[in-house]
C-alpha cells in the first residue's frame, strides 16, 4: 500500500473546466496500481535543490485507475495534473507545459497514438509515455517511432518502476531543452572564442567545452598536431571563473630537460650558475588562472614526479629555495600521443596519467570536420588580407574541390599555411587550384612496387610447399607495406591506417605482427 502523505490540489479535467479538487491519499479509493515485488535498481531520483520537480500531466479515460497514477506520481514528489481523454489534453497543454505526458492508449475518441501525434507536430519538446494494457508489440513499435520517450504496460511491474520511467523521460526533456537552447546559440554563430566551426563534431566539441569550463577539474585534450588544442585550452579558460586571471601556456617538448624545474617551479637567486636574480616559474605566473601543459607527454619522468607532487599538494618549491609555496592554479593538458601507450612503454608515469586524465577531451581531426574545412578557408582568407592589407580573394570551385579531397595530416595548422601559400602566389582576385601547394592538389600517396608478372620468386620460396610460400610472402608483403606507410606519414600510425583503409586496431595489429616478424 503507498503511504500516506498530506492532502494535495490536483487539477483534474473533465469536459471543458477544470476542476480542483482536493484528493487525501488516505482516502481516495481504490489504487489499481498493484505493489509486487519487482524493483529497480535505486530509487526514483529526487529533483536537485535548484530544479523544480518534474510536471507530469497524466491522460486516461479511466477516472479510478487515473487517480491511482495521481496519487503514486505525487508521493514521489511530483507536479501532477490529469486529463480524461485526448481532447481534454490538448485543451489543457494550450494553456500549460508540463515536462511529460503519460497517456494511455486506448481512448475513446482521440487515441494515444493520435494525440501523441499531434503534440509531436506542435509541442514537440514534451517528453511523452505510452501505457496501455494490450501488451502489443506493434502498437510499441509505432509509439517509439512517433516520439513517445518510453512504453508502459498495465499492470504495471511496480510504482517504483512507473516513477522512474516518468522520472527519466522528464531529465530526457530537461537535457534536450539544454542541448536546444545550447545549439540555438551556437548556431547564431560560427565562432566559439578563436575555434572556428559548425560541424557536428565542432558542436559536440562546444557542448563539452562549456560543460567542464565551469568545473576547477584536470583537463585532458587529445588531438592529432594542428588541430587547435591551445585554442581549446583558451575557449575553457576564458569560459571558466578564472577569465580575468592569466592563462599560461607551456611547451613541454621545448624546454631543455634541465631547465624544467626552473621554467615550471621558478628558481631563487644564485640557485644555479647565471641565476643571478629571483624568478617565478609557470605556476606562479598562472596564479588563480590556468596553466596548459602542451605536448605534456615530452615531459622528462623526474619532471613527472614533481608535477604530480604539485597537483596533489598544490604547492611548489622554487629551484634553489627550501621553501614550499601554495599555489591556486587550473591545470589543462594536452598531447598528440596515446599516453596510455606511453604509460605502457614506461616512459610516462601511470599516476600522473590518472591524475591528468580526469575529463578527456577529443578533438576531432580535420578531415572529420566536413564543411568546417571550407569556413576555415574563408576565414584565413580574410585574416591574412587585414594583415596584409590587400583586397580579400574569392576561393575558386575547384579549389575548394581540392581542399575538400585532401586528407589534411596536419590538420588546421597546415590548411592556413596552404592557403597562405595561395593567397601569395595568386594573382587574381580569385584562389585557384593552381595557387594551392603541389603536395595538395595531387598528393603523393603510398604505392607498394608490384613485380613484372615474369619476374621469378625468391629462390628459397620454391623449395617450400605451397602454402608457406605463401605465408612468407604474405607477410613480406605485409611488412614491407605497413612501414613505408608509417614513414610516409611521419610515424602517425592513425593517418596511415586511415590512408590504408584499415581501422586502426587491425592496423596496429598487423605492424605489430610485422614488426615481431610472426
Amino acid at each position: 500500500m503507498l503511504p500516506e502523505v498530506p492532502s494535495t490540489s490536483v487539477g483534474v479535467r473533465n469536459g471543458t473546466p477544470t476542476e480542483r479538487l482536493s484528493l487525501s491519499l488516505a482516502s481516495a479509493g481504490r489504487i489499481l496500481v498493484p505493489m509486487t515485488t519487482t524493483r529497480l535498481s535505486g530509487a526514483p531520483p529526487r529533483p536537485a535543490p535548484d530544479e523544480s520537480p518534474a510536471h507530469v500531466l497524466v491522460v486516461d479515460d479511466d477516472p479510478a485507475f487515473r487517480r491511482s497514477v495521481v496519487r503514486l506520481l505525487l508521493a514521489h514528489q511530483f507536479r501532477v495534473d490529469s486529463a480524461d481523454g485526448g481532447a481534454a489534453a490538448l485543451e489543457y497543454l494550450a494553456a500549460n507545459d508540463p515536462d511529460v505526458v503519460l497517456c494511455d492508449l486506448q481512448m475513446p475518441g482521440m487515441d494515444g497514438l493520435e494525440l501523441l501525434r499531434r503534440l509531436r507536430a506542435t509541442r514537440p519538446g514534451i517528453a511523452f509515455v505510452m501505457m496501455t494494457g494490450f501488451a502489443d508489440v506493434a502498437v510499441a513499435v509505432e509509439a517509439m517511432r512517433s516520439g513517445a520517450a518510453h512504453f508502459l504496460t498495465k499492470p504495471f511491474a511496480s510504482n517504483d518502476a512507473v516513477a522512474l520511467t516518468v522520472a527519466k523521460a522528464a531529465e530526457h526533456k530537461r537535457l534536450a531543452h539544454r542541448a536546444r537552447e545550447l545549439e540555438l546559440r551556437l548556431s547564431a554563430q560560427e565562432r566559439f572564442g578563436e575555434l572556428i566551426g559548425s560541424s557536428p563534431a565542432m558542436l559536440a566539441m562546444y557542448r563539452v567545452i562549456e560543460g567542464v569550463a565551469t568545473t576547477t577539474s584536470t583537463v585532458l585534450i587529445l588531438g592529432e598536431s594542428g588541430t587547435g588544442k591551445e585554442l581549446v585550452a583558451r575557449a575553457i579558460h576564458q569560459r571558466s571563473q578564472r577569465a580575468k586571471k592569466p592563462f599560461v601556456p607551456v611547451n613541454c617538448a621545448a624546454i631543455p630537460k634541465e631547465l624544467v624545474e626552473s621554467e615550471l617551479f621558478g628558481h631563487v637567486r644564485g640557485a644555479f650558475t647565471g641565476a643571478n636574480s629571483r624568478r617565478a616559474g609557470a605556476f606562479e605566473s598562472a596564479a588563480e588562472g590556468t596553466i596548459l601543459f602542451d605536448e605534456v607527454g615530452d615531459l622528462p619522468l623526474s619532471a613527472q614526479v614533481k608535477l604530480l607532487r604539485v597537483l596533489q599538494e598544490s604547492e611548489i618549491k622554487p629551484v634553489g629555495s627550501d621553501e614550499t609555496k601554495t599555489v591556486d592554479v587550473r591545470v589543462v593538458a594536452a598531447t598528440n600521443v596515446d599516453l596510455a601507450e606511453s604509460v605502457a612503454a614506461g616512459t610516462f608515469r601511470r599516476d600522473l596519467f590518472y591524475r591528468l586524465n580526469v575529463i578527456p577531451l577529443h578533438l576531432p581531426p580535420l578531415r572529420e570536420r566536413g564543411d568546417d574545412i571550407v569556413l576555415l578557408a574563408h576565414h584565413f582568407v580574410q585574416k591574412l588580407a587585414l594583415r596584409m592589407g590587400r583586397p580579400a580573394k574569392r576561393l575558386s570551385k575547384d579549389a575548394i574541390d581540392a581542399l575538400r579531397r585532401y586528407a589534411w595530416p596536419g590538420n588546421v595548422r597546415e590548411l592556413e599555411h596552404a592557403i597562405e601559400h595561395a593567397f601569395v602566389l595568386s594573382g587574381g582576385e580569385e584562389l585557384t587550384s593552381g595557387d594551392l601547394p603541389s603536395t595538395l592538389v595531387a598528393p603523393v600517396l603510398p604505392s607498394v612496387p608490384v613485380p613484372p608478372a615474369n619476374q621469378p620468386l625468391a629462390s628459397e620460396l620454391y623449395d617450400l610447399p605451397f602454402a608457406e610460400a605463401k605465408r612468407r610472402s604474405v607477410a613480406a608483403f605485409e611488412g614491407a607495406y605497413l612501414r613505408e606507410l608509417v614513414s610516409r606519414c611521419g610515424g602517425n600510425t592513425a593517418e596511415a591506417a586511415r590512408q590504408s583503409g584499415l581501422d586502426r586496431s587491425n592496423f596496429r595489429r598487423l605492424l605489430n605482427k610485422a614488426r615481431d616478424g610472426t
